[in-house]
């Protein structure tokens, strides 16, 4: 009899536990990625001096809104082969962006861009 109690009240602990709402909050929290804490920094080492002023030759990429317009080519273009002439950074001035780094890019661009 003791032992079946004791079952009992393991079993009903751990389906309490299972369905706890706070514990499956803590499970599913989802980074944010931010413009200002992830992107604009990774863009400030990796596409200096072309893109941001005052020594900058192209397209201006030191705003949240000219990124945001331009993101579909900076995100083809990071992507592309380092022999493709259109790959971004430009070998010669920057290295490639890394695997982890364009997960955050895509990752921004999948939770709607935020500031």
């Amino acid at each position: 009899m003791k032992k079946m109690m004791i079952i009992m009240l393991g079993a009903g602990g751990l389906f309490i536990l299972q369905n706890c709402s706070s514990s499956k909050n803590m499970a599913k929290k989802e980074v944010v990625v931010s413009f200002e804490k992830d992107v604009m920094p990774m863009l400030k080492v990796s596409c200096t001096p072309c893109h941001f002023p005052p020594d900058g030759r192209k397209e201006p990429l030191n705003t949240y809104d000219a990124v945001k317009k331009n993101f579909a080519d900076i995100l083809t273009r990071v992507k592309l082969p380092a022999t493709d002439n259109k790959f971004m950074p430009f070998k010669s001035k920057k290295p490639a962006l890394s695997d982890s780094a364009i997960n955050v890019l895509v990752k921004w661009q999948a939770q709607g861009m935020p500031q």
